[in-house]
């Protein structure tokens, strides 16, 4: 008889220990394939893990861990503990949307709704930004018993500090999730939590190569989820975008990588100068000079403060949106007649009884990406206008707020409209049902919009009359907000700016005080306003008013020759891709067999734009934006060897 001590068995008692080990391995990666994830990657071993995306278990978002496994719950360290050290960060960071991210009523109800329709499968598509824990553990499937206490931190310390990688730019979490750690050891490889504030301390030296990477000053680091798209998987139709903010600052001038924008910065900012601008941190280990990049990212969220009762952050987010936009009460015109503008730069006589139309130019001026970025189908921001004369009495009014919260429906608002399959107005965020974008109205960095109001004066009106124009905002719109908390509430309204013009009943005298020389970028932004509104006749004659008014602004011969290319192309191209009002021309005009053809006619309306384009290069040679456009319209017409010569200065 055998024991199982007896050294004759240990050989094969070790081959069999072999076999079944390698057994277990197999075992386990089937079940990470199909069953059960691992036990280093599950916060409970008995559940099962759902793949109705394939084996990756993170589709349909795009984030990915750097094993390509699950990550424990339990292997992130908690904010909290961050906290010891950065008493003041973490104080920003609490009240901050990344805090935030997931147990906001304001995105947990609409979470809900995409669980409850699609499944929590689904959710992982979104919660690869707003909660990758979660992601991460292995928690969003179908009867998960995941204790989820890192909900109430959502984006913690540790999920932005531990990404190794940026993926692509293509957003929607397209980031390489590495193994948490708060600190490495001498050779580089990381320390799994738990650690002691004295094992950081000791070495800080390895704690700040643990944390920090060069790509987290970047914008592309904030891209990975401030971009996002709706895939097939998730909407069951097609690929659709559904923001774009990287996209939208990379071709404005804050960025200075694109000649597109209408005006220039001399430096370039990125994500992080406007969201994360030096604050005060007295009791932080990582202050310098008292002060550390803040935490609070700043931006257009009044909800969770409001909520949370966080009067510090809706405060310093209230003065964050102060005259972001600008406004410019910049016209107006009596019965149809010709434009008065600048009109407080005009001499001209008003009289009770008549009807004046109003235009009101809003621009874009201190936003480096759209005004409402993102999802602006739940966000509102909206034009007020009133008009009243000197006993008070409002006579003409857009944009006003009802008893119950909700806005005017023919206010001028700066936002879209998501429709359903079949025609219904999604109006809760249910961004999964989404097949078109009915409408959708912003304005783009360093771009403007053009508001026109009339206003018939009553008879009896005394003089002088007021006009004024605001441009608020709030987060949500008063339907969403009470869909949301199930209770009839008023969040804030904030101003982001406003002006007022004051008219007399009788003659109007020219304001000399104003300064002539913004008169032609008044009349520049203008006629950008005209050309997003496809006014191409207008928009040119706006332009060449600008160059009446300052020759030597090379820009505004530039602007002149977009409109008229850019009218010409709108108005001949049929059935090939289309052109954007920034003037960017792509191949010819196709015939009826697919050719590309060009009569002499074409090439001869074609010539004022170029010779728009000329005049601009004569005042400023190094033009590069002329250049551009010159070469864009040279390429059009067939001329490659010239459209090479002019766009050759630019590559270089």
């Amino acid at each position: 008889m055998f024991r199982w001590d007896d050294p004759r068995l240990k050989r094969p008692m070790r081959c069999l220990a072999l076999v079944l080990a390698l057994l277990a391995s197999c075992l386990s990666l089937l079940c990470a394939q199909t069953g059960s994830p691992s036990e280093t990657g599950s916060n409970s071993h008995n559940q099962t893990y759902h793949y109705p995306f394939g084996p990756n278990p993170f589709l349909p978002s795009q984030a990915q861990s750097a094993s390509g496994s699950f990550i424990p719950a339990s292997a992130f360290p908690p904010a909290s503990f961050c906290a010891e050290c950065h008493a003041d960060v973490h104080r920003q960071w609490r009240q901050s949307a990344h805090s935030n991210s997931f147990r906001a009523p304001f995105y947990l109800r609409n979470v809900e709704l995409l669980n409850d329709a699609k499944g929590i499968e689904h959710s992982r598509h979104c919660e690869g930004c707003h909660n990758p824990i979660a992601l991460f553990s292995g928690a969003l499937t179908t009867g998960s018993k995941a204790d989820r206490s890192f909900d109430e931190d959502g984006i913690t310390c540790m999920v932005c500090h531990s990404i190794q990688k940026i993926q692509s730019t293509s957003g929607t979490g397209s980031y390489v999730m590495g193994v948490p750690a708060v600190t490495i050891k001498p050779d580089g490889t990381p320390r799994p939590w738990p650690v002691t504030a004295d094992d950081i301390l000791g070495r800080i030296d390895l704690h700040k190569r643990a944390l920090m990477k060069d790509f987290y000053r970047t914008p592309e680091f904030c891209g990975v989820c401030h971009k996002a798209a709706l895939p097939k998987a998730v909407n069951d139709y097609r690929w659709l975008r559904a923001f774009a903010v990287y996209d939208e600052w990379q071709e404005s001038s804050w960025s200075r990588q694109s000649l597109a924008p209408f005006y220039k910065k001399e430096t370039s900012s990125t994500c992080q100068t406007c969201h994360m601008p030096p604050e005060a941190a007295p009791n932080d280990y990582a202050s310098k000079g008292g002060v550390v990049a803040s935490h609070r990212w700043l931006g257009a969220n009044t909800a969770i403060p409001t909520f949370y009762g966080y009067e510090d952050q809706l405060q310093k987010t209230r003065e964050f949106l102060k005259d972001t936009v600008s406004i410019d009460i910049f016209g107006i015109s009596k019965g149809g007649g010709e434009l008065i503008a600048p009109v407080d730069r005009q001499k001209f006589k008003l009289a009770a009884g008549e009807t004046i139309t109003v235009n009101a130019v809003i621009q874009n001026s201190r936003i480096g990406h759209s005004l409402v970025p993102e999802q602006r189908d739940f966000y509102e921001s909206w034009v007020e206008f009133t008009a009243k004369d000197s006993t008070g009495r409002i006579f003409c009014r857009s944009g006003w707020l009802d008893q119950e919260g909700f806005l005017e429906p023919r206010a001028h608002t700066f936002t879209n409209r998501l429709v359903s399959s079949s025609g219904a107005w999604l109006n809760i965020h249910q961004v999964w049902e989404t097949k078109i974008k009915a409408y959708d109205n912003t304005i783009l960095p360093g771009r403007s919009d053009l508001v026109r109001y009339r206003v018939k004066i009553p008879e009896n009106a005394r003089g002088p009359v007021t006009l004024t124009v605001k441009v608020n905002y709030r987060r949500f719109r008063q339907g969403y907000t009470d869909f949301v908390l199930q209770a009839k509430t008023s969040y804030p309204v904030v101003e982001l700016a406003s002006r007022i013009l004051t008219l007399n009943l009788g003659e109007n005298s020219a304001n000399l005080s104003s300064d002539p020389k913004t008169d032609y970028l008044r009349w520049n932004n203008y006629g950008i306003a005209l050309l997003g509104q496809v006014q191409y006749f207008r928009a040119a004659e706006a332009f060449r008013k600008v160059v009446e008014l300052n020759p030597k602004y090379a820009d505004g011969y530039t602007n002149i020759g977009i409109a008229i290319y850019t009218e010409l192309i709108d108005h001949k191209r049929e059935g090939s891709d289309g052109l954007g009002a920034d003037g960017l021309a792509i191949g010819g005009f196709p015939d009826g067999t697919g050719n590309l053809f060009l009569r002499k006619a074409v090439t001869e309306e074609f010539e004022p734009a170029l010779r728009s384009f000329e005049q601009s290069l004569a005042v400023e040679p190094s033009n590069l934006r002329a250049r551009y456009h010159q070469g864009a319209v040279y390429r059009l017409l067939g001329r490659y060897d010239e459209a090479a010569a002019v766009l050759k200065p630019i590559v270089d």
